[in-house]
């Protein structure tokens, strides 16, 4: 009898850990460029906004954040949603009631610019935790380009340490190039890349997945995103997401070229699903 009743014990907890860790928002990731009206009503309907709940958005990424909000706000705003407030926090100024504001919102929204010019402000500080906090609580945290990168625990900056003249081109798959830093983390086991078969970013995806064995790579086109919940992910939009699954971590030459074997490569197309993890 004290041996079931530990089982069944043993049981509950373990449900309530996992349930508890299991985040209970969605996260929408969008690949950048223009945001059609259908992408936007998809992002509104994953939220489950209405007119009574309120749109955070951090436009920190923006050279020009006043713009950025605009633009966004506009198409919330097309969409009857008039609720939208524009938080632009800037290095070590956070208005506790910003801070109590991004932790209860129904949806966040980060805008595109520089991934890393967001995360210099962000990145461990109270702003950080009611992001997170939201997210854990059921608020959807969307992002667009930059904001799309940010949402990974292992960030690609954008920048090569062997050519840090930026061109837009990444013509190698080589080691010790790709830059990496630490991003909100909102996942955990994938890495992000945007803008992706407009700008023919493969190079990059596949020189980040050889030398991060065990994440997922995921490049994400312009006018696409993905929605996650939970352990799986879901392609809507106009255009094609990449996904790449590596287990072991590439090699080098003398030369420093990267190779790699049975990596796996998969594209998805608007209203198919993947999973995150690899098995």
């Amino acid at each position: 009898m004290k041996t079931i009743s530990f089982t069944i014990l043993a049981f509950f907890i373990f449900t309530s850990i996992s349930t508890h860790s299991q985040p209970k928002g969605k996260l929408f990731i969008i690949g950048g460029g223009k945001r059609p009206p259908s992408l936007v009503n998809e992002l509104i309907l994953t939220s489950g906004i209405d007119k009574t709940d309120y749109i955070v958005i951090l436009p920190m990424s923006s050279e020009e954040p006043d713009t950025a909000f605009f633009y966004a706000k506009k198409q919330f705003k097309e969409n009857e949603l008039n609720k939208v407030v524009n938080f632009n926090f800037i290095t070590d100024s956070f208005p506790a009631t910003w801070i109590d504001s991004v932790k209860k919102a129904k949806l966040v929204y980060i805008s595109g610019g520089d991934q890393n010019k967001f995360m210099k402000i962000v990145l461990n500080t109270e702003i950080h935790d009611a992001i997170k906090e939201a997210y854990n609580n059921g608020a959807t945290i969307a992002g667009t380009s930059a904001g799309a990168a940010v949402m990974s625990k292992k960030m690609i900056t954008g920048n090569e340490y062997k050519y840090p003249e930026y061109t837009g081109d990444f013509r190698t798959i080589e080691a010790k190039n790709i830059e990496i830093a630490e991003g909100l983390g909102l996942l955990e086991n994938c890495i992000i890349d945007q803008h992706f078969v407009r700008r023919m970013r493969m190079n990059r995806l596949i020189t980040t997945s050889l030398e991060n064995p065990g994440f997922t790579c995921i490049g994400i086109d312009e006018s696409t995103a993905i929605i996650v919940s939970g352990d799986s992910a879901k392609v809507v939009g106009e255009s094609q997401v990449v996904v790449l699954k590596n287990k072991k971590r590439g090699h080098f030459n003398e030369k420093e070229l990267l190779g790699g074997e049975n990596m796996n490569l998969s594209v998805f197309l608007p209203g198919e699903k993947f999973l995150l993890e690899i098995e």
